[in-house]
């Protein structure tokens, strides 16, 4: 029998998810060792500045800290940066590190996160290797973006999604030339409706930024040591002089699939967090979860996820039951816009906007059978605190309603309950 005060918790990840896990576990009453795992030398920081603020320039490097050191010092949380981990030894419940050291652990936490969907062309393993190509998820690739952004240079955006529209809102107000290229109709197509991205590609457009959709990338040429042009499968070539490309992440599952954990689009975790072994729970973007609004499993790329969760996973290591049952959100930020979104759209029957998208504040609702599956609001944040709760709810509303911007949204809310 262990002594709790003796027992260790590792958690392999030091993202939003990880971070959180470690401050909430010996919150939840953990007696024994925590300690955090990093694949970076840096401290849990905030993941969403990186493509917004900080890549602008707005903020400092010493705000994107989460918590500064003397909060894991008081937690007693053991934080280890650099740290790889090769395997997860199920049966004698210990971890083998790249640098060939062992950890024992009574509890273990997975909160591994993702990593950028690489471009598949030719000429990505060379370009890859030159110093103007990039990929943008870690504070150490926007370190080496923002070096090399100028007045006056020529960047080529693969992708129209939220990480390369924040790229281009960032870039584009420090005089770059910036040029996005998005393979499918239309931006933020897999997130948003029809609406939505031509409201946002005129506000690229407006801003000096080139939006080209149904732009196949077929390579990229390689000159030397650097990337000279990004060449279409029209045959056209967009010569540049710096790349980033932001297509999608894939959710970081081999450390798990290999100890012989249940793993499909993500690591699979019940309500409490817990994957297939009792003694491994597992939070954030690497995760697949149930979710009881939506009937269904998913695993999502949202930061209120990685942290809501996290602490769900937190309670269950110590061995006490909570439930995750959120709603999921996420926000983008470009140039003044604030989008915020709650729920899922798919699969809705119709869209109603409330305001007009010229005032640049406005909201769009994703209605289905009478109720809001989702909704987008720009720069209303007292329609997105009523959305939540519609969404949440299940609230029944009509078209009508939520189109008349003449009432408070909230006056459709019912009285919260006694």
């Amino acid at each position: 029998m262990t002594d709790a005060a003796s027992s260790i918790a590792i958690i392999i990840g030091a993202g939003h998810a990880g971070g959180e896990l470690a401050i909430a576990l010996r919150n939840e009453g953990w007696e024994g060792h925590i300690l955090l795992l990093g694949e970076e030398a840096h401290l849990p920081y905030h993941r969403p500045p990186l493509s917004k603020a900080y890549l602008a320039g707005s903020v400092e490097k010493s705000s994107l800290s989460i918590r500064p050191q003397m909060a894991y010092d008081k937690a007693n949380v053991e934080f280890f940066g650099g740290v790889r981990v090769l395997r997860i030894d199920r049966a004698n419940k210990r971890l083998e590190l790249a640098d060939g050291k062992q950890l024992a652990y009574d509890k273990l936490a997975i909160a591994t996160g993702g990593r950028p969907r690489p471009l598949s062309v030719p000429n990505a393993a060379a370009a890859e290797r030159c110093a103007n190509f990039h990929y943008l998820r870690t504070l150490d690739d926007v370190e080496l973006i923002r070096a090399q952004m100028a007045a006056g240079k020529r960047l080529a955006i693969v992708g129209g999604g939220y990480i390369g529209l924040e790229v281009a809102a960032a870039a584009v107000a420090q005089g770059l030339q910036v040029t996005v290229l998005e393979a499918l109709p239309r931006v933020l197509q897999r997130v948003t409706a029809a609406e939505l991205s031509a409201y946002y590609e005129r506000k690229h457009r407006e801003a000096g930024v080139d939006i080209r959709t149904n732009v196949q990338v077929a390579d990229l040429e390689v000159t030397g040591e650097t990337v000279s042009a990004v060449i279409c499968a029209d045959g056209s070539r967009l010569e540049t002089d710096l790349v980033v490309v932001g297509i999608g992440l894939i959710a970081n599952t081999e450390l798990a699939a290999e100890a012989g954990l249940e793993v499909d689009n993500g690591i699979l975790v019940n309500e409490y967090a817990q994957t297939s072994d009792p003694d491994i729970h597992a939070a954030g973007d690497c995760t697949n979860h149930p979710n009881p609004l939506l009937g269904r499993r998913l695993r999502l790329e949202s930061v209120p996820n990685a942290l809501e969760q996290s602490r769900v996973a937190a309670a269950g290591m110590a061995g006490k039951l909570k439930a995750y049952a959120s709603v999921p959100w996420f926000w983008s930020d470009q140039y003044e816009l604030k989008l915020k979104m709650v729920g899922l759209s798919e699969g809705f029957e119709r869209l109603v906007l409330r305001g007009e998208p010229q005032t640049d504040s406005f909201s769009a609702f994703y209605l289905k059978d009478g109720k809001v599956l989702a909704a987008d609001t720009v720069n209303r944040p007292q329609d997105f605190i009523a959305a939540k709760r519609l969404v949440a709810e299940g609230i029944a509303v009509t078209a009508e309603q939520l189109a008349d911007d003449s009432r408070p949204l909230k006056e459709l809310l019912p009285a919260p309950a006694a």
